[in-house]
């Protein structure tokens, strides 16, 4: 792993902290080093950053400001992976800070104090006109204290400090130690024998923004708090919502929206069935009840837009709702060259007029063979008990080819056409249920709008055929897109206006995933499909923060990756088969991702 730019030289510069400050001028002390100075030069520097935040942390575990606790900041770990930090900067504001104490990679943000978890932070920028880095050696000041020579200068500081400086020479020399025994591990890091702490730090101290979301999903939660009160990432109280899990038996089939409807067998086959592995999220519940519900008033609810990224469970969330609904299933997938004909129907040639079927209903071969004189007499009409078996077969051929050159007789020269129902117009017609897959890639922005006449309270329809159709009150449209994916495009405002209930569908918290995984798969290693399902949430997040966007990471990669483990039995030749290979064609950031994702986590 390449050392990052985490102490660059114009932080050298800046003025150093009280007791410290009239050493800015003169920062170098020759002679004065810590043990992993290995360069002939032997000198240590005092640096501000450093000095900041090593006094922050001994402020927070010893208390002499008489500042409130909040006001102090605060550390902890989450797992074997994470150090999470909340430092007060001088500026006033709180920088939350996350390190992977495996990869060295830090992510950020800047917070207004008091702080709003609910809003998206400041990007935390490391620069001289920005950022001094001081809440990042914050974070490292746990990895650091596993130096001895560090804790024990760390003790001495701290001795030095409720004493009141009683020798600021010594102080300075301690000083001075604490910040070169830092700096050689973070600057030698890679190169050290022993000692070296990680570091990542883009070049154009630009460190991956802390988001309001990965806040609120728990993405970031300290498990076990060091020092302090943490005021965003709060452990234990994270906002992230665990997807709720609904009773089969109380949901299929519960929200019939016309009690005196009577499917057909042939609508009954269409009815989706949920399978066993799948659980039904409270959002979708909640879709069904609105549906149900609203049923009798003036404006129902039955159009309903799902967004959500890839294998969230849009499509198996559109087929549970028709179970819950008790409607027969269709679907539509758009294209970037879906047109308004390709949703209402076409008129399409009927080729050649050829028969698809016979007219009249003929005895079968086996009602031939069991009683030959009632088979004549379906032929004939006369019923004549010394008929044989082959006189039958023979009639009946007979009968056949009548039938067939009395139609092809009527017809004429001319080419006929005929129009095609769509799923969309059968589920518009007949009162079933329709997703309308991915319309945001749809190159011509106005398909959509053709539609609206549909999704509003006229519901009626002009077909290509010049027949107006009227809404069946139970038809439900259920749009389901991502706009994350390429290609993708903003639908327009006025489809989603028509839209009763827009649900975002997040990711599946982990127990969920894992539940979901083991029933499609049929994998019983808990343990081990916990654990890839960490992995594939690790390089989800590690492709959003470098901008890696020419592959995709989520369930569906999951999936193959536990199926491709359950074939090979080897976790680290499957990711290279699934999750790796999808991530990106570029072997680089294949390499960035198996290094910082599947190594840390499968080593920790």
């Amino acid at each position: 792993m390449a050392n990052g730019n985490l102490l660059p030289n114009w932080s050298f510069k800046r003025k150093l902290p009280e007791p410290f400050e009239d050493y800015t001028d003169d920062p170098v002390f020759k002679n004065v080093y810590s043990k992993h100075c290995i360069q002939p030069q032997k000198r240590s520097t005092l640096h501000a950053a450093t000095l900041r935040a090593i006094l922050a942390y001994l402020e927070l575990e010893s208390p002499t400001s008489g500042k409130p606790p909040e006001e102090l900041g605060a550390i902890g770990s989450q797992g074997n992976n994470f150090t999470i930090a909340e430092y007060p900067s001088k500026t006033g504001e709180l920088h939350v800070v996350a390190y992977n104490r495996i990869n060295g990679k830090f992510t950020a943000g800047c917070y207004q104090t008091p702080p709003d978890p609910e809003s998206n932070p400041e990007k935390y920028m490391l620069k001289e006109d920005e950022k001094s880095g001081a809440a990042l050696i914050f974070a490292l000041i746990p990895t650091a204290m596993a130096d001895d020579e560090f804790n024990e200068h760390y003790q001495k500081l701290r001795e030095d400090r409720d004493n009141g400086y009683p020798n600021m020479d010594d102080t300075v020399e301690t000083a001075a130690i604490l910040c070169d025994n830092l700096y050689r591990r973070v600057r030698y890091g890679t190169s050290l024998p022993t000692g070296g702490i990680p570091n990542d730090t883009p070049g154009n101290g630009s460190i991956s923004q802390l988001k309001a979301f990965t806040v609120q999903k728990g993405t970031h939660s300290p498990t076990d708090v060091i020092l302090g009160t943490f005021q965003v990432l709060k452990p234990g109280t994270s906002t992230r919502k665990v997807m709720a899990s609904v009773s089969k038996k109380d949901f299929v089939g519960k929200y019939i929206l016309s009690e005196s409807r009577t499917l057909t067998p042939q609508e009954e086959l269409t009815v989706p069935q949920l399978p066993d592995w799948y659980i039904i999220p409270a959002e979708i519940k909640r879709i069904c009840e609105h549906a149900k519900i609203t049923t009798n008033t003036v404006s129902p609810m039955r159009n309903f837009l799902l967004r959500g990224p890839a294998g969230t469970g849009k499509t198996e969330g559109a087929k549970a709702i028709a179970s819950g609904l008790h409607l027969p299933y269709r679907c539509i997938t758009c294209s970037a060259n879906t047109e308004i004909f390709d949703l209402l129907g076409q008129i399409l040639p009927d080729v050649d007029g050829k028969l698809s079927a016979l007219q009249s209903e003929y005895p079968t071969f086996q009602d031939i063979m069991m009683d030959p004189a009632t088979a004549y007499q379906k032929l004939t009409g006369t019923y004549d008990e010394t008929v044989d078996e082959d006189a039958v077969y023979q009639k009946l051929v007979d009968t056949i080819f009548d039938e067939m050159h009395d139609h092809y007789a009527k017809q004429d020269s001319h080419q006929k056409f005929k129009y095609v129902d769509t799923p969309l117009v059968g589920a518009i017609r007949y009162g079933y249920l329709v997703e309308l897959q991915e319309p945001t890639v749809i190159a011509n922005p106005g398909v959509l709008v053709g539609l609206n006449s549909l999704l509003d309270r006229c519901n009626s329809v002009f077909l290509p055929n010049v027949e107006v159709i009227d809404r069946h009150p139970d038809t439900t449209i259920v749009v389901t897109t991502n706009n994350d994916y390429a290609g993708c495009k903003q639908m327009n405002q006025s489809v989603i206006s028509r839209m009763n209930l827009v649900i975002d569908l997040d990711e599946p918290d982990e127990d969920t995933l894992v539940k979901r995984v083991l029933g499609i798969t049929g994998c019983t290693d808990k343990k081990t499909v916990t654990t890839m399902a960490k992995i594939v949430k690790a390089v989800s997040e590690y492709c959003r923060e470098n901008l890696i966007t020419d592959g995709c990471c989520g369930v569906r990669e999951l999936i193959s990756w536990v199926q491709s483990f359950m074939v090979c039995g080897d976790i680290r030749e499957a990711a290279r088969y699934t999750v790796l290979s999808s991530v990106s064609a570029d072997a680089e950031s294949r390499q960035e991702v198996e290094n910082g994702c599947l190594d840390s986590i499968l080593s920790a």
